[in-house]
């Protein structure tokens, strides 16, 4: 009797270390939420389609060779990136970690995405969408809420694209727009295809497809 009480309290103490664990590592969801997620999850590219097309923008930017041979040239050529350049790596850990939400993987997200914060300074919450081929040139880069970076997009040191208090949606950036250092784009804007946004500038409205925008609050020029 003694040793299957033992027996009970253990099994007990091993499905309640589950559930906390559970807890600990999962994202709470109701029936919207998780079709949300659902969503989110989807619009996330391929991780080696995304990375080779960061590789291949990184490459082309720093004025080095864009075009690889083979997979092994290509695989070569993103180690070498990760070494060589200040972001590609972070973004790469980024990368990671939203291909492995979308496969549900508990808590090696959280290390990734520590990961690219401590090598490249580059923060991107869960809900963001980042096409593949985005050019970082050098990190301290913060991203977060239901944002969507465009293939082709340059964002440059100490960039901010994220939410205003009260407001659920978060901007859009067009594809190959180019967002100057130290620029701030808040809410549920967008920024077109092929925009600037000037340096320091505070983005609150629309930015329109290859219009410059400069200053705090931006405008257009």
């Amino acid at each position: 009797m003694a040793t299957e009480g033992i027996s009970n309290m253990r099994d007990d103490l091993r499905r309640s270390l589950g559930r906390r664990w559970r807890s600990f590592v999962a994202t709470p969801h109701n029936a919207d939420s998780e079709r949300l997620w659902a969503d989110i999850r989807a619009r996330h590219p391929g991780f080696v389609d995304a990375v080779l097309a960061d590789a291949r923008i990184t490459a082309a930017r720093r004025g080095d060779r864009a075009e690889f041979t083979s997979t092994f040239d290509a695989v070569l050529q993103a180690v070498r990136l990760a070494v060589v350049s200040d972001a590609f790596l972070a973004l790469t850990c980024y990368r990671a970690k939203a291909a492995l939400q979308a496969r549900r993987v508990p808590l090696l997200p959280r290390i990734l995405h520590r990961l690219a914060i401590m090598t490249g300074q580059l923060s991107v919450g869960d809900p963001v969408t980042i096409e593949a081929g985005v050019y970082i040139p050098h990190g301290q880069v913060v991203i977060d809420g239901l944002v969507t970076v465009g293939r082709g997009a340059v964002l440059s040191p100490f960039v901010t694209i994220g939410l205003i208090a009260g407001k659920f949606g978060g901007p859009t950036i067009g594809r190959h727009a180019a967002i100057g250092t130290g620029a701030k784009i808040l809410g549920p804007v967008r920024v077109g295809r092929l925009a600037r946004v000037g340096a320091n500038a505070v983005v609150l409205d629309d930015v329109p497809d290859g219009a410059t925008a400069i200053g705090v609050p931006a405008h257009v020029i």
